[in-house]
């Protein structure tokens, strides 16, 4: 029986085509921590984490977790990870659920990677099946102004788009001034718009009902992401679908969505409730209340995207817009399979494993950067 023989995390920084603008601030790089777990073998499977607060800091914690796998099977990645847990955290005193998935996603990750490599199936396959030939995807506009959102909406649009996405919450003056932009470019396409926490109840009531004669599909996350209540409270009082997305962070989490009614849609993504097969047990919670999942992503490579479209096509109650990020990098560490939608759309990846291959160029590049972030 195969065994892990070895793990490896290597921080990286990656820098953006453009700056990301959104109700927390400006970024100018991803920053994340890869994960390569090799079997005795010589197989590996690769994961990503990401980094909040400190890259250096959880790498560290990343490296102290995954030393427990070694000499493991990769086929037991389920109640290691449960082991882990309740070594690394609950017995320290330290529930941690939320920092813990944040850990445990680029792990799990790595692990089905591995599984799907050794068995030359795509991880999909492992999972019991894809739902679908194809997974949707939204267009994620970006842009500092009305203007800049825009011209990005005019050319997507132009290029067949589907499904729209505006990140707001920077204001009511420019928010509305965006989305009256960005409505003007697209015609009757689909338009969401995400928050990111930047409202109180009284103003996401207030913001809503402004933003509703632009026929908006759905408002991501008005609220504090602490209080599922105020979520629902928003909820009952406008006329705007709400979808969970901070307030979504661990199955715990989805259950409380489901049983307050806080939400339409629930929109969660490996990295926040802690990698592939979690996000199948999130998914069943969300299909039992009679919810869509919406696939969430943050601040990540092709690596997860690659794992997340394993996802979509596994889930039966999947939304038709899901989130990827990797094309916000100037430079993708993945090298294939080509990862942009057409039209909206990807269609299945038959290759085992995760399905991707890398660019150790670019990879070496990002650690350089990393280290040179150390030294600064």
């Amino acid at each position: 029986m195969v065994k892990i023989s070895n793990v490896r995390v290597r921080p990286l920084v990656l820098p953006l085509k453009q700056p990301y603008h959104w109700s927390y601030g400006i970024r100018q790089t991803f920053a994340v921590n890869l994960i390569e777990i090799e079997a005795d073998d010589g197989t590996v499977g690769i994961g990503e984490c990401t980094v909040a607060p400190d890259q250096g800091g959880t790498a560290a914690i990343l490296k102290r977790l995954a030393a427990h796998l070694v000499g493991q099977s990769p086929y037991d990645v389920v109640p290691l990870l449960s082991r882990i847990f309740h070594q690394e955290y609950l017995g320290h005193g330290a529930n941690l659920m939320r920092a813990a998935n944040q850990m445990f996603s680029g792990i799990d990750m790595a692990m089905w990677d591995l599984q799907g490599r050794l068995a030359k199936l795509p991880v999909h396959r492992l999972l019991g099946g894809a739902h679908r030939k194809a997974v949707g995807y939204f267009y994620f506009l970006q842009g500092e102004t009305a203007e800049e959102l825009a011209r990005d909406a005019a050319g997507a649009h132009a290029a067949g788009e589907r499904v729209f996405y505006l990140k707001v919450g920077r204001g009511e003056a420019l928010d509305l001034e965006i989305v009256a932009a960005v409505r003007r470019e697209i015609g009757g396409a689909r338009l969401r718009l995400d928050a990111n926490e930047a409202w109180g109840v009284h103003e996401a009531i207030t913001m809503c009902r402004k933003l509703e004669k632009f026929d908006i599909e759905f408002i991501e996350q008005p609220t504090v992401s602490w209080s599922i209540p105020a979520m629902a409270q928003v909820r009952e009082s406008v006329g705007i679908p709400i979808v969970a997305d901070q307030s979504a962070f661990t199955l715990h989490d989805v259950y409380e969505i489901c049983r307050q009614r806080a939400a339409d849609m629930i929109c969660i993504g490996p990295r926040e409730i802690g990698g592939i097969q979690p996000m199948l047990k999130a998914a069943a919670v969300a299909e039992a209340a009679g919810l869509k999942i919406c696939i969430h992503s943050s601040f990540t490579t092709g690596i997860t995207t690659s794992a997340e479209h394993h996802i979509g096509l596994t889930i039966p109650n999947l939304d038709d817009g899901n989130q990827i990020m990797w094309q916000l990098v100037g430079k993708d560490i993945v090298a294939s399979p080509d990862l942009a939608p057409k039209n909206g759309w990807l269609d299945a990846f038959q290759q085992p494993g995760l399905g991707f291959t890398l660019d150790e160029n670019l990879i070496a590049e990002g650690e350089r950067r990393f280290q040179a972030s150390r030294q600064g």
